[in-house]
């Protein structure tokens, strides 16, 4: 019997897809993934992570479940994942695989893996660390007789945007501490998070701008030492028995919709992720353009192991959008968050519906709604002015959630997961929300806020 393929997972967190070169960002900030995709991958242009934010999502792309299946909506999810589920290394032991996991230890979705390793992923040196400890694992791995998994859980996009020299200054040029230049004055103003912000944004830094310019030098940096992992694989010669996969649990507000520097809210920029994939052995490459979600994910790659299961997945084995009778569209679809905000909606390929289960600390309207063929970054709510299109979205959502409710014999965890915020209750206001809600060391807060007085922001 032929050995099964190995699997490279490469899990980077709060990675946007329109911030990669390789999904056509004008910044070049991934050219060895982009270079190593092109060659021979596959990358899926409208990949999906419906379930905001890191613990559904992972959730989600370990199990093959939708937030129905996993019973998981939450940042601050308590317990285990359900003990139906088989998360993907849990299958993959029944084929003969041993699986590594780094830097995702204690998670839900991180369940089943024989061997964890930490690694410092809240460092400057976040990628370089992940090298430290990932490429003598792989190293290790490759010489073993038996398949393996390895989850690499890369934390470079995620917030603090720490940047090395000289990658600080690779996409921007301009000057960080122009007094004139206020932009990011409504983010020193945004209580629950700006304690956070002043404790890795530079002393006296005033443009936004500079800090998006940090998330790309961070994602490029990362792809430089993405590269020497994807060369060690080269040389210790399983490359071509080795699945290779990019992807992430969700992307990032950015200063996106006053939702600053983080991965909460449900607006495309959070919700759209890459998925790449290459594997020798697979015969097509290309782009695919069908709409696909993270649920997806483990159908997937065991369709490309060879590996039959007796799992019914709520995702799809997307390599049949090569086969003849190609991959039916899953165009429409439930969208959920449960980080700082209790929100969930329903997409189409036009129109996009939020309704807020609670207030929020933002005092964002309770009802959104964008078009998203002419409005497509989310900024011009019709809710007020197509209350029919909102009125038939609720009830394709209500549907859906009464039909997964009946399939999977629970209530739709958005509606009992209650103390999804960590203080046991919903919000009754978007008062109570803002002045409750803080990222940040208390004990340094009075030290940060003289900051805010030096740079003339109003306490």
């Amino acid at each position: 019997m032929a050995k099964k393929p190995n699997i490279l997972l490469f899990g980077i967190d709060s990675l946007r897809s329109d911030h990669m070169s390789l999904y056509g960002y004008d910044r070049l900030t991934t050219p060895h993934i982009d270079k190593y995709i092109n060659e021979g991958g596959i990358m899926f242009e409208n990949m999906f992570s419906p379930s905001i934010p890191t613990t559904p999502g992972y959730a989600s792309m370990m199990t093959g479940y939708d937030c129905f299946g996993t019973d998981c909506v939450a940042l601050r999810h308590k317990g285990d994942l359900i003990d139906s589920i088989r998360t993907l290394p849990e299958i993959l032991r029944e084929s003969g695989y041993t699986s590594t996991c780094i830097g995702f230890q204690g998670n839900a979705g991180s369940r089943g893996f024989e061997k964890y390793i930490r690694y410092e992923d809240w460092s400057p040196d976040k990628a370089e660390s992940m090298n430290a400890a990932a490429i003598p694992e792989l190293k290790r791995l490759a010489k073993q007789k038996k398949p393996w998994l390895l989850f690499m859980r890369h934390m470079d996009p995620h917030s603090p945007y720490y940047t090395k020299k000289p990658f600080d200054r690779l996409f921007y040029a301009g000057d960080e501490f122009d007094k004139n230049n206020k932009s990011l004055n409504p983010v020193y103003e945004f209580k629950p998070f700006r304690d956070y912000f002043l404790t890795w944004f530079p002393e006296g830094c005033t443009d936004a701008e500079y800090i998006v310019a940090q998330y790309d030098s961070s994602v490029a940096y990362m792809d430089m030492c993405i590269n020497q992992i994807l060369e060690t694989l080269r040389l210790s010669g399983v490359e071509d028995d080795t699945i290779v996969v990019f992807t992430s649990d969700h992307g990032e507000t950015l200063y996106d919709h006053d939702c600053y520097y983080d991965h909460h809210s449900i607006y495309d920029n959070v919700l759209n992720v890459p998925l790449a994939i290459r594997y020798s052995k697979f015969p097509y490459v290309g782009r695919v353009p069908d709409i696909c979600q993270l649920k997806d994910f483990v159908p997937t790659v065991l369709s490309l192991s060879d590996i039959d299961t007796d799992i019914k997945f709520d995702g799809r084995d997307l390599t049949k959008a090569f086969s003849p009778e190609g991959l039916p569209q899953e165009s429409e679809f439930y969208i959920t968050e449960a980080t700082w905000m209790r929100k969930h909606g329903w997409r189409t390929p036009e129109w996009k519906l939020m309704i807020a289960l609670e207030p929020d600390f933002h005092f964002k309207p309770p009802v959104e709604l964008y078009n998203l063929i002419d409005d497509p970054k989310e900024y011009n709510n019709l809710a007020d002015k197509e209350p029919e299109v909102v009125k038939f979205l609720t009830a394709r959502m209500k549907a859906h959630i009464k039909k997964r409710e009946a399939e999977t014999g629970r209530k739709n965890p958005m509606f009992t997961n209650l103390d999804w915020n960590g203080f046991g209750r919903p919000f009754k206001s978007s008062e109570e929300a803002y002045n409750t809600l803080h990222i940040g060391d208390p004990e340094a807060a009075k030290r940060l806020q003289a900051k805010l007085a030096e740079m003339g922001v109003e306490d």
